[in-house]
């Protein structure tokens, strides 16, 4: 039997293959963990260090930039005499705002004192209800934006201040840049070391934007209320704010339902920061709002303050104009513009109802004692057609031009009992022979001159101009203001030559003065924005004429009213005038006037087509005595001045809160333009407004 050798195993001993134990291999784990650990230690440490000296480098650049921005940003103190665009007014001499006058920025600028407590509260409240406790920038307020903004996921809460608000406005551009924000924080607090609390509220309030061109409280408030800022209730200033966010957006004419959602969460925030008493809350909620609405028309008067804004360019340049703050005050006499336009609208609906076939009209009242514009619709519906007739048309006046006529002849010699023969008669002119006719194609035979007038008669006021020239006819409308071309022709006694309506208007007002002609007046004064005066404007006045022969042909054209050609503007009081129309009917005209009042109304077609034979004392008439009832209500019932003397106005001087010019100064004026080509007369003679306002 064979027995197989075995190698011992020593007891308590492994093979070589074994020679780790579980103690060592631990060990080696341990080891290779530690060495893994120093690693990320020193890989966190590196990162750290470079992290250090990346945040170092930011620091020292941003530290660079804020030292940067010190050194370049504005000097704060500017704003105490910053001079912001300001509104140009235009007022009526009754007081009523006839424009605001701005280009991009409709701001009128109002003390502190004349903006409603209820206004600076709910700005406040919604705007930076921290805004008595910090100094331009608030930490808190900040803490709490991000908060929320966190929680919501978005950003539906700002941390800026009124004051970086009002800096933003006033320094900085709008687009949202973390080097905006820094120097935005930095004006701030600069904002806030050199003025208080309550001038930081009254800057903010004049500056920030509130929607349709509007710049400030005051610009707002007449937008959207038609009152002062001063004026406004707690529910209205509620809406202004709650419509800051967004002006455009939350505009009352865009959604109301939604502004007024937003007027009630400003109400519930000034609750909640007890700025108002749960009674005020509740009683300015349930507070019914009226909103202004918008005017299609830009201005009040329109044809009227487009020629004053070209007069005010002319002056001051556009810029000026437009953006310097002026206050501009003008003759215009509102309660009686807006008659004017009303007679404009009526005659044009008259047209339309009788299928007269025009469709513009103009009127114009001048003081003629003054100069004074009183009223001026310079055509019908200037939203599309702006094209003022009163002062840049040239018309033919028709029979209106005949007072130059009679008054030539009076001063050759004729007086209103000359009788002229109403007969058949040719001319031989270079054009060939003229056989003149009169409107009803009859003749009267032999008339007085007062009667030919009052008629109207052709043919004896071709006569008339054939005794005395063409050419001194002419002369005559010369010293009266009429500067338009007129031919030295026979036929000019049928007013065949154009002429402006503010021309013929002007020299009909030096009938009813007695031969004293006033250069119209569109402004009577200018203010700048600190209410210095800039401009003022004295009546020039110059005797044109004889009065006496003047007083002769205003008697002479009375008649026209009481029984001629312009029985339709009859007034309880004494007033003369003539009709004018065209051979063509292309224009009809009456022009006539009181002692305090020339008035002309006109109708006819912008394209010069004939009307379907309207005549001067038919629209026209209608028109002027329509207005003049109400313009001559509040003023005395006068005759006009005799050549023997003022005894007509003597002795009966102005009441209290009169315009009539009494008989002395009317005697001052008389006596000084005899002796003085053109003199002034003291603006307190116009006193129209005082009538009016109330």
């Amino acid at each position: 039997m064979v027995f197989e050798r075995r190698v011992p195993l020593s007891v308590g001993k492994k093979p070589k293959s074994f020679s780790g134990n579980r103690k060592s291999g631990n060990s080696y784990r341990s080891h290779l963990n530690k060495r893994r650990n120093e690693k990320i230690i020193a890989l966190i440490m590196q990162l750290f260090l470079k992290g250090t000296v990346v945040v170092a480098a930011l620091s020292f650049l941003l530290l660079l930039y804020i030292l940067f921005l010190l050194k370049t940003l504005p000097d704060v103190r500017v704003i105490a005499t910053f001079v912001p665009n300001q509104t140009t007014k235009i007022y009526s001499a009754d007081g009523v705002i006839l424009a605001d006058l701005h280009k991009e920025e409709n701001r009128i600028t109002v003390p502190y004192s004349k903006i409603s407590g209820t206004m600076k509260k709910a700005v406040v409240a919604m705007e930076d209800a921290r805004f008595y406790d910090h100094h331009g920038v608030d930490p808190v307020g900040i803490l709490r934006a991000m908060t929320v903004n966190l929680i919501k996921g978005s950003k539906v809460q700002g941390a800026s201040t009124i004051t970086q608000q009002l800096a933003r406005n006033l320094f900085l551009t709008k687009k949202k840049k973390f080097s905006r924000k820094i120097a935005e924080v930095i004006l701030a607090i600069r904002i806030e070391r050199h003025y208080t609390k309550d001038e930081i509220l009254h800057m903010y309030l004049n500056q920030v934007y509130w929607g349709h061109n509007s710049y400030g409280i005051e610009s707002a408030a007449l937008q959207y209320f038609n009152k002062s800022a001063s004026e406004l209730t707690l529910a209205e200033s509620a809406m202004l704010v709650g419509m800051l966010q967004a002006p455009e957006l939350y505009s009352p004419y865009r959604n109301l339902t939604t502004t007024l959602k937003r007027k009630d969460i400003v109400l519930k925030r000034m609750l909640d920061v007890k700025l108002i008493t749960r009674s005020q809350y509740l009683d300015a909620k349930k507070q019914h709002i009226t909103v202004s609405p918008r005017r299609k028309l830009k201005y009040r008067a329109p044809y009227f303050v487009q020629e004053v804004i070209n007069i005010l360019v002319r002056m001051y340049g556009e810029e000026e104009a437009y953006n310097g703050g002026l206050k501009v005050y003008t003759p215009i006499v509102w309660e009686l513009q807006k008659e004017a336009e009303v007679a404009v609208d009526w005659a044009i609906a008259e047209g339309i109802n009788q299928n007269l076939n025009f469709n513009q009209a103009a009127m114009l009242a001048i003081d003629p004692r003054t100069g004074h514009i009183l009223t001026m619709v310079g055509g019908y519906d200037f939203l599309n057609f702006h094209y003022n007739k009163v002062l840049h048309a040239r018309r033919q006046p028709g029979s209106a031009f005949k007072p130059f006529v009679y008054l030539t002849a009076l001063s050759r010699g004729l007086s209103p009992g000359t009788i002229i023969d109403d007969s058949p008669i040719v001319f031989n002119t270079f054009q060939g022979p003229y056989a003149p006719q009169n409107y009803d194609k009859t003749f009267e035979g032999k008339v007085s001159m007062r009667k030919a007038l009052e008629k109207s008669i052709n043919v004896v006021a071709i006569k008339l101009v054939n005794m005395v020239s063409p050419e001194a006819v002419i002369a005559t409308a010369r010293k009266f203001g009429i500067t338009t071309p007129l031919g030295p022709y026979i036929s000019i006694a049928l007013g065949t030559h154009e002429v402006q309506i503010m021309e013929l208007t002007s020299a009909y007002g030096a009938f009813a003065t007695g031969g004293l002609l006033a250069k119209p007046i569109m402004i009577k004064k200018i203010e700048d924005r600190n209410g210095i005066e800039l401009y003022n404007s004295r009546p020039e006045i110059t005797r044109v004429f004889d009065q006496g022969r003047v007083y002769a042909l205003v008697d002479m054209m009375k008649g026209v009213i009481d029984y001629g050609t312009a029985k339709n503007a009859k007034l309880p009081r004494p007033a003369a005038g003539k009709t004018g129309t065209t051979t063509d009917y292309r224009d009809a005209w009456f022009i006539g006037f009181v002692p305090q009042i020339v008035c002309a109304a006109w109708v006819g077609n912008d394209d010069n087509t004939p009307t379907n034979k309207v005549v001067g004392g038919y629209i026209p008439a209608l028109m002027w005595k329509q207005y003049m009832n109400t313009a001559t209500q509040k003023v005395p019932r006068l005759d006009f001045p005799s050549p023997s003397g003022m005894g007509h106005w003597a002795g009966q001087e102005p009441k209290e809160n009169s315009f009539l010019i009494s008989g002395q100064e009317q005697k001052k004026i008389d006596e000084s333009s005899a002796s003085s080509p053109a003199t002034g007369a003291d603006n307190s003679q116009d006193n129209w407004a005082n009538e009016f306002v109330n």
